[in-house]
């Protein structure tokens, strides 16, 4: 027999806010499924506002607001059986970050959790990752957002570093990086892989999975260092205008595309990894996992 639940997933990102309806199908003896049944993505770039000026605008607080009141709806709507709300940097570091959450939770209901970057790391780490990570290699696992990217690495199965840095592709668009900041990441990335002899690189984020999609490559497969280099100089061929018109990008991907292939590049470089996997996981695929594992054990708790 199935038993058959709709989890929901809100990420409220830097660049854009996301969410994901996943249905959780369970049968006993077998694994648990996780099928993805709907993504909605709304570009509020609330790292604009937050990363220039310190705290969010009136006018993207009021789209918030009337985004979370959809993604209410929505999840009405499908039956949702249990849900979250996580936001990461840009929410994080905004004067009015909490203010606004307060603002939403009395709109709307929606309760959201504003998280730091190891959260992030670890509520990530909890998705098909694991599946991904083989005990006898090495990864360094990378999650470029708009305002901050996670870094950890794998080995022998395990979690032995993990960090998160101020560098994301808002910040780097809206020059709020210092080059001391790519000093820090690349003096951990070589501090954190340089006794391993060969690491692979996972990437994980949006921009990463449009490049991965454009690449034709069969799912599993993955990206060389050679091949994202010279995408990455046919990308900043192109004028913005001319990535939203000839190679058919969203306008809210066509300029943070650029930062974040940079910042994959570089990481491959410092940590000499000639591959990168694209799994196509995120905060709110981890979201979900986070709640299906709460759920059950919740039921291990009341079966004692």
């Amino acid at each position: 027999m199935l038993n058959i639940e709709k989890y929901g997933a809100v990420d409220i990102g830097s660049n854009a806010i996301r969410l994901l309806i996943a249905t959780v199908i369970e049968q006993e003896g077998k694994d648990t499924h996780f099928k993805k049944t709907s993504l909605v993505r709304v570009p509020i770039r609330l790292g604009a506002d937050v990363f220039l000026e310190g705290k969010i605008s009136e006018a993207n607080a009021k789209r918030m607001v009337d985004a979370m009141k959809a993604f209410t709806l929505l999840m009405k709507t499908h039956g949702i059986k249990r849900f979250r709300a996580c936001a990461t940097s840009a929410m994080r570091e905004a004067q009015n970050g909490a203010e606004i959450a307060k603002l939403i939770k009395k709109e709307t209901g929606l309760t959201i959790n504003i998280i730091d970057g190891n959260d992030e790391a670890n509520i990530i780490a909890s998705t098909d990752l694991k599946s991904l990570i083989q005990d006898d290699k090495v990864f360094l696992y990378v999650d470029v957002g708009g305002g901050s990217t996670e870094f950890t690495v794998f080995a022998n199965g395990k979690t032995v570093a993990s960090r998160s840095f101020k560098l994301g592709t808002v910040r780097l668009l809206e020059g709020q990086v210092e080059d001391s900041m790519w000093q820090d990441v690349e003096d951990w990335i070589k501090k954190e892989t340089k006794s391993y002899p060969k690491v692979s690189m996972i990437g994980s984020g949006g921009n990463i999975n449009s490049i991965y999609k454009s690449s034709g490559k069969k799912i599993g497969k993955p990206l060389s260092y050679f091949y994202l280099s010279s995408y990455y100089e046919y990308l900043k061929s192109f004028s913005y205008e001319e990535r939203i018109f000839e190679l058919d990008m969203n306008p809210d991907r066509a300029d943070v595309v650029v930062p974040a292939t940079r910042i994959y590049l570089s990481a491959m470089k410092w940590s000499k990894a000639k591959n990168v996997y694209v799994p196509k996981i995120g905060l709110s695929d981890g979201i979900i996992k986070s709640l299906y594992n709460e759920k059950v054990a919740e039921e291990i708790t009341v079966d004692n």
